[in-house]
């Protein structure tokens, strides 16, 4: 079992959130890929200290309150664990972006995030983000397609 974060950083005024084209990493399940930004729990970290690290080694932005909007259960999604995810928005950050070892950040248009090359499943739950409900759902994937998914909201 892996617990990790996830985090869409957006600036409303901008209309973007910045997002993470994973082309760096050698042997890289997302290899391809765009993603919002976060990782794996550290020991003894809540969700929250855990994405504010994580949004901080991977942008160097500092995000400030980020928004619980949801968990994920992604059954064996690497083939080998179950990956369970606490999905965020962070709306308010300081700081300046930096050279991520993961690829390749970029504020993309919120009209065009459709666009890219982004997993079956993240074209469903990032159109949850902006709903006032929390969500919990489970994202089946065999051979890295989706097959199956499920929702409750809160």
């Amino acid at each position: 079992m892996k617990l990790a974060t996830l985090c869409y950083v957006k600036n409303r005024e901008a209309k973007t959130t910045l997002m993470l084209h994973r082309i760096k990493k050698e042997n890289d399940v997302h290899k391809g890929k765009w993603n919002g930004l976060g990782g794996k729990f550290e020991r003894s970290e809540t969700p929250e200290e855990c994405v504010i690290r994580e949004i901080k080694e991977e942008s160097g932005l500092t995000i400030i309150n980020p928004t619980l909007k949801g968990f994920i259960t992604f059954p064996l999604f690497d083939g080998v664990f179950d990956w369970y995810v606490f999905v965020f928005v962070a709306e308010n950050y300081t700081g300046t972006i930096i050279e991520s070892d993961e690829g390749r950040l970029e504020w993309i248009p919120d009209e065009k995030l459709f666009e890219l090359n982004l997993w079956d499943g993240d074209q469903i739950f990032m159109q949850w983000l902006d709903k006032k409900e929390f969500f919990s759902a489970k994202f089946i994937y065999e051979n890295k397609k989706l097959v199956r998914h499920d929702v409750s909201f809160y």
